[in-house]
């Protein structure tokens, strides 16, 4: 069997070998999730090569369950006849050792019908052609300003995906897609100043759909507006998020909605929070694997189940967690299309849809394009991997963004915004009207109320 992405993985020679291999060893169950993708990647440096990459990547994961009912699971990257015997004869004596309070089944929706998605497929461009358009790239981000002296992290790159599901009652599910993504990170520089950077990223399903010029503009907008900066006195502030720093937060505590968390003890919630409010009633969120706007849409989990749109919060009510087939079991439900497939079946969101019901028409004044009195506006978060307590629901970030008075942004020169997801998600006082796409998410801007800001020393 090949790995070639040009030929893809077939599914029905996989399936062969997998039911002659469960004949011999006896097996009546057993699944497959499998892999595959193609990558090419490049950075520079003043144009020159800094990075040149090609990759391919293949895995499989190969799940068995013996006479006892318990599961044994087995990874590998080998997709020769002879590599998955040896996954499976592996997962099968691993399962002697399976636990049995824990004993994942196949999702009952394995074999139901799937989304229909729209994905464009792109052909591969090139390193060559990578690299010729971020060298023009990094020369045209350098040129917008004077202050911009290099653009320290870059990166250009096409990918070419393929997944598939299979199982031993016939379920058998297999998706490709292509994809292509650029950041850009300018660093800027002027006598007597501190250095100042940022950066933007764009994403597509291709190439030839990436916004380039649109990220170089973004990159030196942000960057350049960041070299006008003062420090930020330590207190209490209205605070405005924009749309990916705001998702940027709720990511950072989606453990609230997570049903795994949840019966591990690690979570914001319990069982019992489903139905309560845990947010103002103007405030709701979904998450929505299949919108058109996620470029890295997939139309079945790990598991095998469709995915599809779910109300996490709904006006201010928790409605749902997301769920495995084993989490959906232990609360009652229907698996959500959110699994991943290992020893110990992850868990998690996929692509945020946040947006508000403001029904009191004094509010609109907290507009972050009008508002006339003084408000931070929060660009983006930083270290989201050290100052998250994500069990506890407190956080203490490094962010970028400014002091915004009488329509004039300043901006902070470095400080850092503490609290507790919880308060925040009830203190908000604002929720704007238009929702902005991002590469993680879809919100709009959020105002919340008197947040602890505390600045250098």
């Amino acid at each position: 069997m090949t790995n070639d992405f040009n030929n893809g993985l077939n599914s029905e020679k996989l399936r062969s070998i997998l039911r002659s291999l469960a004949a011999e060893k006896k097996v009546k169950q057993w699944d497959l999730g499998a892999s595959c993708s193609k990558d090419h990647f490049v950075q520079v440096d003043k144009g020159e090569a800094k990075q040149l990459k090609a990759s391919q990547r293949s895995s499989i994961t190969i799940r068995v369950w013996n006479n006892d009912g318990l599961v044994g699971t087995t990874s590998t990257s080998d997709l020769s006849k002879g590599g998955i015997e040896k996954a499976f004869v592996g997962a099968f004596q691993a399962s002697q050792f399976g636990n049995p309070n824990d004993i994942p089944d196949f999702s009952p929706l394995a074999k139901s019908e799937l989304p229909k998605l729209s994905k464009k497929l792109y052909s591969f461009k090139g390193i060559k052609k990578l690299l010729e358009l971020l060298r023009t790239a990094e020369y045209e981000l350098l040129n917008k300003h004077h202050a911009i002296q290099n653009i320290p992290y870059n990166g250009l790159a096409e990918s070419e995906f393929q997944r598939i599901y299979l199982n031993s009652e016939g379920a058998s599910r297999n998706i490709k897609s292509t994809h292509a993504n650029l950041y850009l990170y300018a660093r800027a520089e002027e006598n007597n100043n501190k250095p100042r950077s940022s950066g933007a990223i764009r994403i597509a399903n291709g190439i030839d759909e990436l916004d380039i010029n649109g990220c170089i503009e973004e990159a030196a907008k942000r960057t350049i507006d960041h070299l006008n900066y003062r420090p930020i006195d330590t207190g209490k502030y209205l605070v405005c998020f924009t749309p990916e720093a705001f998702i940027e937060l709720i990511g950072a505590f989606s453990n609230m909605f997570n049903a795994r968390a949840v019966i591990d003890g690690v979570s914001l919630s319990t069982k019992e929070s489903l139905g309560t409010k845990i947010s103002v009633e103007e405030l709701s969120i979904y998450d929505d694997s299949i919108h058109p706007s996620n470029v890295n849409a997939c139309s079945f989990d790990g598991e095998g189940t469709p995915t599809k749109k779910l109300c996490l919060i709904n006006k201010g009510i928790l409605e749902n967690f997301v769920h495995s087939e084993s989490t959906a079991k232990q609360f009652g439900v229907s698996p959500t299309g959110h699994a991943g497939m290992g020893s110990k079946v992850s868990v998690g969101i996929d692509w945020l849809v946040i947006s508000g019901d403001t029904v009191n028409p004094s509010k609109s004044k907290f507009n972050h394009k009008e508002y006339k009195d003084k408000f931070i506006l929060i660009e983006g978060l930083n270290a989201l991997h050290a100052g998250v307590k994500g069990s506890q629901g407190s956080f203490s970030l490094p962010f970028n963004g400014w002091i915004v008075d009488q329509g004039q942004r300043i901006s902070i020169e470095a400080a850092t915004v503490a609290g507790d997801i919880r308060e925040v998600l009830n203190n908000i006082i604002h929720i704007e009207k238009e929702q902005q796409v991002t590469h993680q998410g879809i919100s709009p801007h959020v105002w919340v109320d008197r947040l602890s800001i505390t600045g250098e020393e």
